[in-house]
């Protein structure tokens, strides 16, 4: 009779933890636009700052934005822009691609890079971008 107990006990620990391991695997696109304020000291949805601009990223070959005077480090680099390609570079951006303009050392926690991605992916689909 124990036993059963423990069995069961143990069963719904593992569904408890399974349950909020998926739950926080869930990238956060609120959580995200709350994160994208440290991308806002140099970057815009719409238009460019002192880096280009985020709507279209995704799907977009790195320095390509018409008008946009990008390093030649990025200009060279080969990349599109996919979300692991984003998460990379978001990781390390100088690891990534030495010599770039974008000096920000960049987003640690996987958490907040899979936020972070989640939104400009929503945003991309969303009002913002849509014009």
């Amino acid at each position: 009779m124990m036993h059963r107990h423990f069995v069961r006990a143990a069963l719904f620990a593992l569904a408890a933890s399974s349950l909020g391991m998926v739950a926080h695997a869930a990238p956060d696109a609120a959580r995200g636009e709350q994160l994208y304020a440290r991308c806002a000291a140099c970057h815009a949805l719409t238009y460019d700052r002192v880096g280009p601009r985020h709507c279209g990223l995704l799907g977009r070959r790195a320095g390509s934005v018409p008008g946009f005077d990008y390093s030649p480090a990025m200009k060279k680099s080969g990349i599109v822009w996919t979300e692991k390609a984003l998460d990379r570079f978001l990781t390390n951006p100088l690891a990534m691609v030495p010599g770039t303009a974008m000096t920000y050392a960049g987003v640690p926690e996987a958490r907040d890079r899979a936020d972070l991605i989640a939104y400009l992916k929503a945003a991309n689909a969303g009002a913002p971008c849509s014009h």
